[in-house]
C-alpha cells in the first residue's frame, strides 16, 4: 500500500513534477478563479501521450482527459481523481486521495480504488476524517452527474465553473 501521492505544479518554471518526482515541462498553464489548467505530453507513456486536467479545489476534484495512443483507447470520456487541490500564486500542490470517479458522458459514472482508500485509511495512511471527506467529495460528484445526465460540464456549469478543453 502507498501512502497518498504528492504533485507540485510549477507556473513560473511552467512544469509538473508528478509522484515519483519525475518533472515534466508544461505546455499551457491556465488559472481560473474555480481551478488550474495543465496540459502537457506524457513521454513514455505507452497508454497515452497527452493529458490535460483541471484542478478544482472547491470541490476537492481533478479532471483529466486522456489522448490515448492506438489501441489503448478506454471507454471513458472523463477521468476524476479525489483529493485535495491546493492553489498558490505560483505553485500549485496535490494530494490524491485514492478514490476515482470514471465518466461516460451520457451513459454513467464508475467508481474505482474504493478498496485503496479503505486500505490506506486501515494502515493510518490517511485520517479518517481525511476519507471521510474524500467519500463526501466523490458522492457529490456522482449526484452532480447523474442528475446532468453524466455530463460533466453541465454539472460544473452549473456550479459555476466552466472548463474549456484542447
Amino acid at each position: 500500500m502507498h501512502p497518498p501521492k504528492h504533485e507540485t505544479f510549477d507556473l513560473s518554471a511552467r512544469t509538473n513534477t508528478d509522484p515519483k518526482g519525475i518533472v515534466r515541462a508544461v505546455d499551457e498553464y491556465v488559472v481560473r478563479p474555480w481551478g488550474l489548467y495543465v496540459a502537457r505530453p506524457t513521454p513514455g507513456r505507452p497508454q497515452f501521450h497527452y493529458l490535460e486536467s483541471w484542478l478544482l479545489p472547491s470541490l476537492g476534484l481533478r479532471a483529466t482527459v486522456f489522448h490515448f495512443n492506438p489501441g489503448h483507447e478506454r471507454d471513458q470520456d472523463y477521468y476524476l481523481d479525489v483529493g485535495e487541490y491546493t492553489p498558490g500564486p505560483d505553485v500549485w500542490t496535490s494530494e490524491d486521495h485514492y478514490l476515482d470517479l470514471v465518466v461516460r458522458t451520457g451513459r454513467d459514472v464508475v467508481f474505482a480504488d474504493i478498496d485503496e482508500l479503505l486500505e490506506a485509511t486501515r494502515h493510518g495512511l490517511l485520517a479518517p476524517g481525511i476519507a471521510e471527506q474524500a467519500v463526501q467529495r466523490a458522492v457529490h460528484a456522482v449526484d452532480g452527474l447523474a442528475r446532468n445526465g453524466y455530463d460533466l460540464n453541465a454539472w460544473l456549469a452549473g456550479e459555476g465553473i466552466q472548463l474549456v478543453w484542447r
